[in-house]
């Protein structure tokens, strides 16, 4: 097995495990669903792991969160909808982050923004369906976690370049 693709076997876990506890730390402070936590990590990892296992890292984490704890839940299905959030999220931070040659700022805003967005329509699409009236309903949700969004671009923003210096990238 490649370096890289142990690395990023083993970064996924991790940003995986901060995905399942970082939401409950935020509940039992108040800031609940706001901050949007689990997609915290998610984010980071599509910075420190390959394509593949970025996407499936987002995916697969906010299902495991649903079984695991109950957050997000899976009906209504916000579980769904952020898994298809944080496989975008993931997925275009670490496609730009390898094919922009380390351009941070255009990664980081285009992802948070095709992870907005994925959400925003998939709540449109699923807001008919239980009876809600879309606009409302995807508007509501993007406004909601717009404190979240700050926190992700400054946390990523100040956390990567740290994380890519630090103890996991040292031997490139």
């Amino acid at each position: 097995m490649g370096g890289d693709r142990l690395r990023s076997i083993v970064v996924s876990a991790a940003m995986t495990a901060l995905a399942l506890v970082l939401p409950g730390l935020f509940h039992m402070l108040g800031l609940g669903s706001k901050f949007l936590p689990l997609l915290l990590p998610l984010l980071v990892n599509g910075f420190l792991a390959g394509f593949p296992w970025a996407v499936l890292t987002g995916a697969v984490a906010p299902l495991l969160s649903a079984l695991a704890t109950g957050m997000p839940p899976l009906y209504p299905p916000v579980a769904l909808v952020l898994s298809a959030e944080g496989a975008v999220l993931g997925g275009v931070a670490s496609a730009l982050w390898r094919g922009g040659r380390g351009r941070l700022w255009v990664a980081l805003i285009a992802a948070v923004v095709a992870g907005r967005a994925t959400t925003f329509l998939l709540t449109w699409l699923l807001a008919g369906a239980f009876g809600l009236p879309p606009a409302v309903a995807a508007g509501g949700t993007v406004l909601q976690g717009l404190p979240g969004v700050a926190l992700e671009l400054a946390v990523t923003a100040l956390a990567v370049p740290r994380l890519r210096k630090g103890i996991l990238f040292s031997h490139e």
